[in-house]
C-alpha cells in the first residue's frame, strides 16, 4: 500500500494554493455496469475511486469541510455528470433556481442556448458564498469540458481535473518541480504566440499544418491558486484551440487513452475537420459513431505540447500529454480553451518525436522542437 500523503499535502498547498477555512469537494466516478472495461483498466478505476476517498479523507482530516461524491461514469469525457454532483458543488439554492428557472435540464443535455448560460452565471454568480472552494476531479471520464466545471470557475472555484488518473502518478508526474515546470511552460506559450501557424511532422507520418491566427496560446502549469483557476493535474502543457475552419493534414494515431493501437489509424483533416479515417483499430468505429452523433466531434480542437520532466508513461493520456517534447492533437470540444465548437466529446493523441516548427506572420520559420527535443 503506497502512502501518498506528501503528494495529498502539495496538491493542496502548491497546486490549490488552500487558504483557512475553505470548502473542498473531492469526486469519482464507478464503473457502470454496462462498459466494456480490460482487466487492467479496472484494476486501475478501482484503485482510483479508493485513492479519491483516501485524497477525501486526508483533506477532512487535515483541512476539516471536506466532501466526497462518487456516480456511474459518464458516457464519455467532455458529458456532464449527474444532478447530485451539482447539488454537492453549488448547493440545492443554486440547483434549485437553475431548474425552477428551466436551465437544469439543458445544462445537463449540454444543448443550453448563450442566452440561458448567461442566466445561469448570474445565479450561480448570485450564490457564488454557497459554492465548494477547491474541486478535485478524479472520476475516469473527463469534466473539464462541461458547463459544471465552467460555471464552478466562474463561481471563483479551483478546479483540478485529473481523468484516466492513475494513483501511481502521485509517486512520479505529480512530484515535479512545480516552479521550474511553470517557467519553462510560459518561455512555450511566449514562444508559440508569436505565431500564426504551427507545423508539425513526426517519424510516424504524422504532418499537420494548425491554424493559430487569432487564438492565444495559454500554460497548464499546475499552479491553480487564483480564484477560478482551472487545469488538469499532473499539469504540465502549452495549448491552443487552433481556428475553426483552417488546419489541415495526416494524423497518424498510435496510442488510444489507455493502450497503444493494434494498429495505427490514420486521420485526414481538411478545413479544420476529419473528413477520412483508415485503419483497423476499434478507435476507427469509436469515432466514426462519435462522428455520426454529432458533426462537432470531428472538430480539430486542441494543440498542445508536453513540458512535464517526470512524465513518462504512454499508456495513460493524462500524464502522456504532458510528457516534455511530445505534442498532442485533440479532437471534439474546445469552447472551454478559446474556440467556437460544442460537442459532447474531447479525446486527445499523443505524438513522439515531433518536429514543430512555428510559421510567423512574415512567413519566417523557427522550430522550437527538434525529433522531441525542446530547443528553447
Amino acid at each position: 500500500m503506497h502512502n501518498y500523503h506528501s503528494s495529498f499535502l502539495s496538491l493542496f498547498n502548491t497546486n490549490m494554493g488552500y487558504r483557512a477555512g475553505e470548502r473542498i469537494l473531492v469526486f469519482s466516478d464507478l464503473i457502470r455496469p454496462d462498459e466494456e472495461v480490460t482487466e487492467s483498466d479496472s484494476n486501475r478505476r478501482i484503485r482510483l475511486h479508493k485513492t479519491a476517498q483516501e485524497l477525501a479523507d486526508f483533506a477532512s482530516q487535515q483541512y476539516g469541510a471536506t466532501s466526497f461524491v462518487d456516480f456511474p461514469s459518464t458516457q464519455a469525457s467532455g458529458a456532464e455528470p449527474p444532478l447530485n454532483l451539482w447539488i454537492a458543488l453549488f448547493g440545492k439554492e443554486i440547483a434549485g433556481q437553475l431548474d425552477s428557472a428551466g436551465l437544469m435540464e439543458q445544462l445537463l443535455a449540454k444543448n443550453i442556448n448563450s442566452a440561458g448560460l448567461v442566466r445561469a452565471r448570474e445565479i450561480v454568480s448570485a450564490g457564488k458564498d454557497n459554492v465548494a472552494d477547491i474541486i478535485i476531479a478524479l472520476s475516469n471520464n473527463s469534466t473539464s469540458h462541461t458547463n459544471f466545471r465552467k460555471l464552478a470557475c466562474h463561481a471563483g472555484a479551483r478546479y483540478a481535473s485529473l481523468p484516466h488518473f492513475d494513483p501511481d502518478m502521485f509517486g512520479t508526474s505529480m512530484t515535479v518541480d512545480w516552479f521550474a515546470l511553470a517557467d519553462r511552460t510560459a518561455c512555450l506559450v511566449k514562444a508559440v504566440n508569436r505565431s500564426e501557424w504551427v507545423s508539425v511532422r513526426c517519424p510516424n507520418g504524422t504532418d499537420m499544418h494548425i491554424c493559430k491566427q487569432g487564438r492565444s496560446a495559454e500554460g497548464d502549469d499546475g499552479l491553480l491558486t487564483a480564484d477560478g483557476a482551472f487545469g488538469n493535474l499532473p499539469a504540465g502543457e502549452a495549448y491552443l484551440a487552433p481556428l475553426e475552419g483552417k488546419s489541415h493534414g495526416v494524423m497518424v494515431v498510435e496510442w488510444g487513452p489507455t493502450a497503444r493501437l493494434q494498429a495505427p489509424l490514420t486521420i485526414t483533416v481538411a478545413e479544420g475537420k476529419v473528413v477520412q479515417i483508415d485503419g483497423v483499430d476499434p478507435l476507427r468505429q469509436r469515432l466514426e459513431r462519435k462522428f455520426i452523433e454529432n458533426p462537432n466531434c470531428r472538430n480539430l480542437a486542441e494543440l498542445g505540447i508536453g513540458t512535464n520532466d517526470k512524465a513518462s508513461r504512454p499508456d495513460n493520456v493524462l500524464e502522456a500529454e504532458k510528457i516534455l517534447g511530445t505534442i498532442h492533437l485533440a479532437l471534439g470540444d474546445n469552447t472551454g480553451f478559446g474556440g467556437n465548437t460544442s460537442a459532447p466529446f474531447h479525446e486527445d493523441y499523443v505524438f513522439y518525436q515531433p518536429t514543430l516548427t512555428l510559421i510567423m506572420p512574415d512567413g519566417s520559420e523557427e522550430v522550437i522542437i527538434d525529433n522531441g527535443h525542446l530547443m528553447i
